[in-house]
């Protein structure tokens, strides 16, 4: 870039940085001076010799090359004595040169019509899921175009046979072989104009040329069913997201334009028309809402960037109209970036409405946008996305203590994405926003394993694009390492998902609870559910998707409540999976979102009300984490659930957690005495989801009992256990439950089983009617063998004042400390052994050496070891007592009395008080 340009830019850029904020909405200017000779995509003629200096000078830039060369020399140097072996590999109508595509729903029909020239195939099925496997190109017969359908390897039997299959069973494999040989030609196009070697010029070319021929006379499939397909079918796929052709028959004939304007320059007309023709397809159909409108975006902006300007074609729709359209136009099945973001982000706090791995994909995916959009027009939109920096910057805020994201949803445990981080940094650095590159290199050296990674150790894909977006990335060594607080609260709200998260701690004797509901896309109906973490691993994990979204086990189990940590009602609770509405509401929560400092660290709490609607009942959850030393605590959970018109049959309570054992036993330790039972199933009226659980088995009882899972790690390694207490009442009965295995972890993580393949091992507890004045209450303890249980006992025991709702529990500690916790509802007030209080949540908490705690939360009076805590309006309050000091961290203006004594405090942050202390 001249010097003058990089002047007028970066003005450019400090005054869009000045409004950006207060004008979400505003048009976004279009890049100026746009290349007008190829390739434009990565790069530019000009910019050549600099490419072959870096692939003279670095190894790694030498490494892509020779991986480029590995993979497409040999097809290349057939090429030259067989032109028709890769082209015949093509899957296209050879024979019959079928114009029309039809489809039934999600499987393709048939096809009819007749061009002058072969036509390209459409695929076999939105559902990938497949007996077939995409064969080796060696291995696809030559011009196959036969009745019979489409030759491939069935993987199911033994030795994979080559079969003749009905295109509709074959999922993806159509359109996948021909992107493989569309890729190749790519690459064989980047060489040429890179080498000069004609011979991949005439490979890139032949393949081109009879795909973009036949793509041409292809027309709009049609569903017979006149269903939703219809509005998200591309010419090549099921759905307008996967065109990855059209993106790379756009990078391939960036690179091929000046072979074809010195060859065949008249062919360009109708290359133009296909791929206007294509992406307008794209624009039509889709989903606007949700990842697939950046998606489509992408595809757009790859097919956009080869065309010529505006001038040059009758309809005036060239480059300009297409760049315009997916920054600042809104139609019915494609928005505009600004309207897709106002839409999707909650600009509090960055969240994607989406579950979290879509959310971080769509974050990564907008960076890379925006990154590819400067990197190909020298012109940066970011300051016209604001939002993005927050949407980087509270990715962490998904991390549970072992550096894995929370899983509801459509979402796998993975680590969080750094390219976001990355490419904020690139940013950064090319318009000399210092401040900017400082905290995205914090954030970057903290979450990137790879961050100390020197240029020379850099080892990307052997991929064409390496060149060019996956260059190494040099650190300002002057900029250092962030710290996790600075990117993650111990509580953190986004009720444009409705999730809320309470942590304390890092590493294996961290703690993570997480709560969500049903708002947004790719969630699933599962109520109020949990995920609890312990001992290094996600232990209450949330299945994942268990299959494709329209298989049978996909919309029958995993999407529904029993798969999930909640409570169902009736054996029916349900609601529209995917993109739901069904979202909860948060009561109370302590410390507030995203507070980094001035409370109590060692209690957090939510409380959280939702109505399940296919039963119409009010559910109701209240939810703790108290921290009891440096590497013990424990977890509080209240659910409590009616229907609102009464004639409850039953309210279950499903809870899954890790392990290759699980143990049900009375309080004392013994094991009960299950046995098989039927009751748990489809049969009566429930989900199908029911009968996927297998090996139940119950017992009615009244006691108190718990359920013990056991991690059994490797020798030499302490094992990992999750205990389960749960309080007894009358109604009540438990079942021990194998449900289908847990998909959500793609890698084992440290977990020395086959997670996603051996029975999900769980319990459930029925509660005959109502469970509101009979709710469950539960305590959960991670720990290990060699450290062994914390908690000596738990007892339960009832409201003085006969409050039905209550919850009320005396925890013992192995230390001699002593907790009493109230869960009230409704700002009753409740009272237990000189304890009085009305708070939702509330903890009394005595070490054996008189220090103290007394915590209320969203209440206005506690009476507790001789202190009277009193407020006008409902709140959150600390008071710690450690060492013969007080400490006080009252969320609202209070009184506190001891003995005759009272003083007032004005709602302030923790920090020593002075009263009479205690006797």
């Amino acid at each position: 870039m001249h010097f003058t340009k990089k002047i007028t830019v970066l003005i450019a850029i400090v005054s869009l940085a000045i409004t950006a904020n207060s004008q979400v909405n505003e048009k976004i200017p279009l890049p100026e001076n746009l290349h007008q000779t190829y390739p434009r995509l990565y790069i530019t003629q000009d910019e050549k010799p600099g490419l072959e200096t870096t692939i003279q000078e670095e190894k790694w830039a030498q490494d892509v090359l020779e991986g480029i060369h590995n993979r497409i020399d040999t097809y290349v140097e057939r090429h030259v004595n067989d032109p028709e072996w890769m082209v015949s590999r093509l899957q296209m109508h050879w024979k019959t040169k079928a114009k029309n595509e039809y489809i039934n729903g999600i499987y393709f029909s048939h096809s009819d019509g007749e061009a002058p020239v072969p036509t390209v195939r459409f695929t076999g099925s939105r559902d990938y899921t497949t007996n077939y496997a995409t064969p080796k190109l060696e291995e696809i017969l030559p011009f196959m175009d036969d009745e019979r359908g489409i030759y491939l390897p069935n993987k199911t039997k033994e030795g994979n046979p080559f079969e003749w299959v009905e295109a509709s069973k074959t999922g993806g494999v159509i359109h996948k072989i021909n992107e493989k040989i569309i890729g190749l030609s790519r690459d064989a196009a980047f060489m040429y104009w890179l080498e000069n070697d004609e011979r991949y010029a005439k490979f890139a070319f032949d393949v081109f040329d009879t795909y973009m021929a036949g793509m041409f006379y292809r027309r709009e499939p049609i569903d017979l069913m006149n269903g939703h397909i219809q509005t998200l079918v591309g010419f090549t796929c099921f759905q307008v997201i996967h065109e990855k052709a059209l993106k790379e028959i756009a990078e391939l004939y960036d690179f091929l334009h000046p072979y074809i304007e010195a060859k065949y320059p008249d062919n360009i007309t109708n290359y133009d028309a296909t791929i206007k023709r294509w992406t307008d397809q794209v624009i039509k159909q889709g989903v606007p809402q949700n990842n697939w409108n950046l998606h489509q975006a992408n595809v757009i902006l790859k097919a956009a960037m080869v065309l010529q300007d505006n001038k040059n074609y009758e309809d005036a729709k060239g480059r300009e109209y297409y760049i315009d359209y997916i920054l600042n136009v809104t139609s019915a099945r494609q928005w505009s970036m600004t309207k897709l973001l106002d839409y999707g982000y909650d600009e509090s706090n960055g969240v994607w409405a989406e579950c979290p791995g879509y959310s971080q994909s769509v974050t990564k995916e907008l960076m890379s946008f925006i990154l590819d959009f400067d990197n190909t027009f020298d012109h940066n939109i970011l300051p016209y996305t604001p939002v993005m920096d927050k949407a980087v910057k509270m990715l962490p805020q998904y991390l549970f203590p072992n550096g894995q994201i929370v899983g509801f949803g459509d979402t796998y445990y993975d680590p969080v994405s750094t390219q976001p981080m990355r490419d904020m940094v690139r940013i950064a650095q090319k318009y000399n926003n210092a401040q900017a590159e400082e905290e995205f290199t914090a954030m970057y050296r903290l979450f990137e394993p790879n961050a100390k990674m020197k240029a020379k150790e850099f080892r990307p894909r052997a991929d064409v694009s390496s060149f060019f977006a996956s260059k190494p990335l040099e650190l300002n060594p002057n900029y250092k390492k962030g710290k996790l607080e600075d990117y993650m609260t111990q509580t953190f709200y986004a009720p444009n998902v409705s999730w809320h998260v309470q942590r304390m701690g890092q590493g294996t004797n961290g703690m993570m609870l997480s709560l969500n509901g049903s708002l947004g896309n790719h969630m699933h109906a599962n109520g109020i559910n949990m995920e609890l973490y312990g001992k290094g691993f996600v232990q209450g994990a949330d299945p994942g998707k268990g299959a494709g979204y329209l298989q049978a086990i996909y919309l029958e189990y995993y999407s529904q409540f029993p798969a999930h940590n909640t409570v169902m009602v009736d054996g029916i609770s349900s609601y529209t999976e995917m993109l739901s509405y069904h979202a909860f509401d948060l009561m109370g929560q302590y410390p507030k979102s995203e507070q980094k400092e001035g409370f109590y660290k060692e209690i957090t709490y939510s409380d959280v009300s939702f109505l399940e609607p296919e039963s119409r009942s009010d559910q109701n959850r209240t939810v703790s984490i108290v921290k009891t030393g440096e590497i013990t605590g424990y977890y509080v959970d209240v659910f409590r659930s009616k229907k609102q018109r009464e004639g409850d049959k039953f309210h279950d309570y499903y809870y899954h957690n890790l392990g290759q054992s699980m143990q049900v036993s009375d309080a004392e330790g013994n094991a009960l005495k299950l046995t098989p039972s039927d009751e748990m199933g489809f049969a009566g009226g429930h989900l199908y989801a029911l009968d996927y659980m297998w090996d139940k088995k119950s017992i009615r009882t009244n006691k108190d009992y718990q359920a013990q899972w056991k991690i059994d790690m490797p020798e030499g390694k302490a094992d990992v256990f999750m205990n389960l207490w749960m309080k007894g009442t009358e109604g009540r009965e438990v079942f021990s439950i194998k449900s289908p295995s847990c998909k959500s972890f793609k890698h084992k993580n440290g977990i020395p089983y086959d997670v996603g393949h051996e029975p999900y091992l769980t319990l459930a507890a029925r509660q005959h009617g109502e469970a509101w004045e009979h709710p469950f209450i539960s305590v959960y303890e991670p720990f290990t063998s060699e450290e062994g249980k914390s908690i000596k006992s738990i007892e339960g025991f009832d409201d003085e004042n006969g409050n039905k709702d209550f919850a009320g529990l005396h925890i013992t500690h192995k230390t001699g400390r002593e907790d009493y916790i109230f869960s009230t509802y409704d700002g009753k007030i409740a009272n237990y052994n000189k304890i009085s209080t009305d708070a939702t949540y509330a903890l009394v908490g005595n070490e054996k050496n008189e220090d103290f705690v007394l915590f209320m939360g969203n209440g206005t009076q506690l009476k507790a070891n001789g202190f009277t805590i009193t407020s006008a309006q409902k709140g959150n309050v600390v008071l710690e007592q450690k060492q013969g000091e007080l400490y006080l961290h009252n969320e609202v203006p209070l009184s506190i009395t001891i003995g005759k004594k009272t003083k007032k405090f004005e709602a302030g942050d923790l920090r020593k008080i002075h009263l009479k202390k205690r006797k």
